[in-house]
């Protein structure tokens, strides 16, 4: 069945570098490819050194020598014209989000739509936000105000989320940034350039977009003595070489990095509910999502029964056309990161994990599919079990008492996210307590947008989303008055 959504996509070629849109110096440019398809949506400016270079200092100069990081009325004002003009946009927005990463349409409630509302909020807390307070004891004011110059790199999975949760926050705070877009997804960014362009009174290198086929583009970032902050989401591996490259000039760092989550199902837990959920997540978005909960953690008494249930739920998923509305299995992001999935595949094969369902790709003329694949008997040790695989593949893993899931959970690199499912809450909020993850779900109850979202040991630095995102783009000053202590 054809989806009700156009399939005209209105992608923007050019960066938005000191207010205007822009080709690329060289006049070079790359294609945009449909994951799906495998062909060309479209092409866009091919960014160098030199307009990457200029994009820097217009944001130095716009920080330095305009009153955005100051007058917060402004901000506000200009974040409410963002608001309206992306939320008339909200098709084009989808469309997008659709051709170049694959989402499929069934899921854009889940990827796109619940991330509006957080424009507006940035917007209402750039003029509301108290950033003059007293300090105890009457000693002076703590003084908060923007870190300056950021440059927002951004990975290709999450599309306009990243926009919300990353770059609005930072302007909001009244910092002026350098967006780098992954250049898998280019056009995500370079459409809201064009909204900033033409639909508002941000002035002049307070956003700038520069995209680019050529990695050395985030280096030059991360490394020039201009820019003050470096905000990054993406694989763990991309975030350790950011903070080496930022640690020549001691540049704050926040990283949202890479997960292998565990769902915990305590033995009187709702199995149904919490296999269908790590299925559903990892179909939804080919598995391309750090949140992911890729590790299933089954108790020996149930263990053969949630295999079953897991295989019959992945056993009826098939990947296909991101635009047909029956569609909840989209293709990976590109032709290698397919490969780096399916060599993933082949190698727990070859540590002993036992293959239920999938192990391939996806039977399909054309575009990067693999089938949803569920391995059991799974060593907690094993590559498979510990290695971020970032695409639709689900793992078993057994275990013996309470303790023994929470060993096996915590036994992982990666801190970001977790489930458990008891029938008892309290039984289910001590495990929860103790697993080291950022955000734990107990019976399928989310705190996304509700509370800082972030990751304990190599899953990343700092927290993102609501004030507390915001407050990540602010430094603090402690301003000693003589008149004050003495009142």
């Amino acid at each position: 069945m054809a989806s009700t959504m156009t399939q005209n996509v209105d992608g923007e070629r050019r960066m938005l570098i000191d207010g205007k849109l822009v080709e690329a110096g060289s006049g070079r440019r790359f294609p945009n490819i449909d994951p799906a398809t495998e062909e060309v949506l479209g092409y866009t400016a091919d960014g160098t050194a030199e307009d990457t270079d200029a994009a820097i200092a217009a944001a130095r100069r716009a920080f330095d020598e305009t009153d955005w990081s100051t007058n917060h009325a402004f901000r506000r004002h200009c974040l409410e014209q963002l608001t309206e003009a992306v939320t008339a946009a909200m098709e084009d927005i989808r469309r997008i989000d659709v051709a170049e990463i694959g989402f499929p349409v069934s899921s854009l409630k889940m990827t796109i739509d619940p991330n509006l509302p957080r424009f507006g909020e940035m917007a209402a807390l750039a003029g509301s936000y108290d950033y003059e307070q007293p300090l105890p004891d009457g000693a002076g004011i703590l003084q908060r105000e923007a870190v300056g110059v950021v440059a927002a790199v951004l990975t290709w999975n999450c599309g306009f989320m990243l926009w919300s949760t990353k770059v609005l926050p930072a302007l909001a705070a009244g910092n002026t940034v350098v967006v780098r877009p992954a250049p898998e997804t280019p056009w995500g960014s370079t459409f809201i350039g064009r909204l900033i362009a033409e639909r508002t009174d941000i002035p002049a290198g307070v956003v700038n977009i520069v995209t680019s086929s050529d990695p050395a583009v985030a280096v030059q970032l991360t490394q020039d003595a201009r820019v003050d902050m470096v905000s990054f989401t993406g694989s763990t591996a991309v975030g350790r070489q950011i903070m080496a490259q930022a640690s020549g000039t001691i540049k704050k760092v926040l990283l949202e990095l890479g997960g292998k989550s565990a769902n915990i199902v305590l033995d009187d837990g709702d199995l149904r509910s919490a296999v269908s959920m790590s299925v559903g997540l990892s179909c939804a978005v080919s598995g391309e999502a750090c949140g992911m909960l890729s590790r299933l953690l089954l108790p020996r008494s149930r263990y053969e029964e949630g295999i079953e249930l897991a295989a019959g739920m992945i056993g009826a998923v098939e990947p296909g056309d991101p635009w047909d509305p029956a569609t909840v299995q989209g293709p990976q992001i590109t032709a290698a990161h397919r490969d780096r999935v399916l060599g993933l595949i082949e190698r727990a094969k070859e540590e002993g994990a036992r293959l239920v369902v999938g192990g391939g790709a996806a039977d399909l003329e054309r575009g990067f599919y693999v089938r949803q694949t569920l391995f059991a008997d799974v060593d907690p040790d094993s590559t498979i079990a510990q290695q971020e695989v970032f695409g639709p593949v689900l793992v078993v893993i057994p275990y013996e008492d309470d303790d023994d899931a929470v060993r096996i959970a915590n036994n992982s690199i990666f801190g970001l996210f977790g489930a458990v499912f008891s029938a008892d809450e309290d039984r289910a909020l001590s495990v929860a307590r103790r697993m080291r993850t950022g955000s734990v779900m107990v019976n399928g109850a989310s705190v996304f947008g509700h509370a800082p979202f972030g990751g304990y040991k190599q899953s990343g630095l700092g927290r993102e989303v609501g004030t507390w995102g915001f407050e990540e783009f602010l430094e603090m000053k402690g301003i000693g008055i003589p008149s004050a202590a003495t009142k």
